[in-house]
């Protein structure tokens, strides 16, 4: 399967889609993502894959403060606890798992189907080994839309699948078969290096990440393959040459960690998902970027006309420690939490 993104047309996109706001993130300070906040009924069935089959270790645990479920505004009979794991070597893309309780609460995107926009689909890893990753998940209790498919992009020979967890949580595995990937340890399971959101409209999503928070394009598609290709999204074989992926990746600074991605497949009309993507639900909540210049930054994000979802100051946040925050909301309703530590 070929995939429809060359590296010129991924250059030509980035030159095409870059307004004077792109590069604003990194001017302040804007780093690739800590961590990503995951709500779960339990511990077990998400972390026991990733420490058996990636070697991740449990690096904090205890109890939520107050302070943090009040920025959620989250009623004073909420508590919860929480286990952040991270992958070895890794000092970003970790996960913070977070068990609410006192508080109703239902997956995020429940029952949702791949093209549903709204709601954080994916956390994207690379691997070493898809197929036995594969399998040991499927041993586990996993499951996922396809066996895993094996494509190009760019120069990149890639082996691909989307491996679905508890309550719709969704973890992309990446092998890239060749040219080596050298560029951070990735193991059977490397740290989180990107996250994907289905989106209602891709040029307007894209756009909120690049203006509206001065981040800078890694690629922007419109085309698919013109043949029939299996499809890890869960679309049938004979429409895959009929329904775009329309996808952009952005991310605040240069390297290969810290991205977000946004997709949309057109000809699909999906239900949107946006209005339970908030803690305390279930499922993959909101992705956390330390900032060197927070007050700064949160001008600039605002100079553009963004609306502040919440912000908090002196929150103790164990693994990061006592931090000032802000959050905002995609045009499809995803939160995006910024941080400094103090």
């Amino acid at each position: 399967m070929k995939h429809p993104v060359a590296a010129a047309t991924v250059l030509l996109a980035a030159a095409a889609h870059s307004p004077a706001q792109a590069g604003v993130a990194a001017d302040h300070g804007v780093a690739p993502w800590s961590e990503a906040v995951v709500g779960v009924a339990a511990f077990t069935p998400v972390t026991s894959l990733l420490a058996r089959e990636g070697g991740w270790t449990r690096k904090a645990v205890g109890k939520v403060e107050r302070a943090e479920l009040a920025a959620w505004n989250l009623p004073a009979k909420a508590s919860a606890t929480f286990e952040r794991w991270c992958a070895p070597q890794a000092s970003s893309g970790c996960l913070r798992f977070v068990r609410f309780a006192g508080v109703a609460q239902r997956p995020v995107r429940l029952a949702a189907r791949t093209w549903d926009p709204g709601g954080i689909y994916s956390l994207m890893v690379r691997s070493d080994n898809v197929p036995a990753l594969f399998d040991a998940a499927i041993k586990a209790g996993w499951w996922a839309e396809s066996e895993p498919v094996r494509f190009t992009f760019g120069a990149s020979d890639l082996r691909n699948v989307v491996l679905t967890g508890p309550h719709g949580i969704n973890i992309a595995v990446y092998q890239r078969v060749s040219p080596p990937f050298t560029a951070f340890p990735v193991g059977r399971i490397s740290h989180a290096f990107n996250s994907m959101r289905m989106v209602s409209n891709k040029a307007r999503a894209r756009d909120f990440y690049l203006n509206n928070l001065g981040f800078e394009l890694v690629f922007d598609s419109d085309r698919e393959p013109p043949e029939p290709a299996r499809s890890n999204f869960g679309i049938p074989l004979n429409y895959t040459p009929k329904i775009p992926r329309a996808a952009a990746a952005l991310q605040p600074v240069p390297g290969e960690t810290g991205r977000v991605e946004v997709m949309e497949m057109q000809g699909f009309t999906g239900t949107d998902q946006s209005a339970h993507a908030n803690p305390p639900n279930l499922g993959v909540l909101l992705l956390r970027f330390p900032v060197r210049d927070l007050a700064a930054y949160r001008r600039a994000v605002e100079a553009k006309g963004t609306a502040i979802a919440y912000a908090a100051s002196n929150v103790k946040i164990t693994g990061l420690g006592t931090v000032d925050l802000f959050a905002v909301r995609d045009p499809d309703g995803n939160l995006t939490e910024f941080y400094h530590a103090h």
